[in-house]
């Protein structure tokens, strides 16, 4: 979860319950289902957010419905599995994670989450790094 808050912890003992109900093995916050949703953010941060899952979806097939969000609740012996297999650094990390737990058989579930952009700081989201999000993607295509 970011530690600015824009993920609300409210939303923590929805993930456990998910988590203890289904025994799945990893659940995800999502700002791309009913209830969830994105707030603060400007038109071409929420294309951006949008065209690099709409990537993803399109290359990797994933179970998830948001590649991209960090907000997340995982069994450990899934990050102990998936960790030594992790290649990429930046915004593709969460994407590389998600997509490999899936790959590798653990089960995924969702939860709807609202996001709040922060209100201090600001996003190291830039052309560098969506360029990097792009060939990480790729390499992460090839891989799986």
């Amino acid at each position: 979860m970011d530690a600015d808050l824009s993920h609300h912890p409210k939303f923590i003992p929805e993930f456990i319950k998910r988590q203890q109900e289904t025994g799945c093995d990893l659940v995800t916050g999502t700002r791309y289902m009913a209830n969830g949703g994105v707030y603060g953010w400007d038109l071409n941060r929420k294309l951006t957010s949008r065209v690099a899952n709409f990537m993803a979806a399109t290359l990797l097939n994933p179970s998830a419905s948001d590649l991209t969000g960090s907000f997340r609740l995982y069994k450990r012996e899934v990050l102990e599995s998936i960790m030594p297999k992790v290649k990429s650094r930046g915004y593709v990390f969460q994407m590389e994670i998600i997509t490999r737990a899936q790959y590798l058989g653990f089960t995924i579930e969702e939860v709807p989450i609202t996001f709040v952009d922060r209100i201090y700081g600001e996003s190291k989201l830039g052309p560098g790094e969506i360029l990097s999000y792009i060939k990480g993607l790729v390499d992460l295509f090839i891989d799986i």
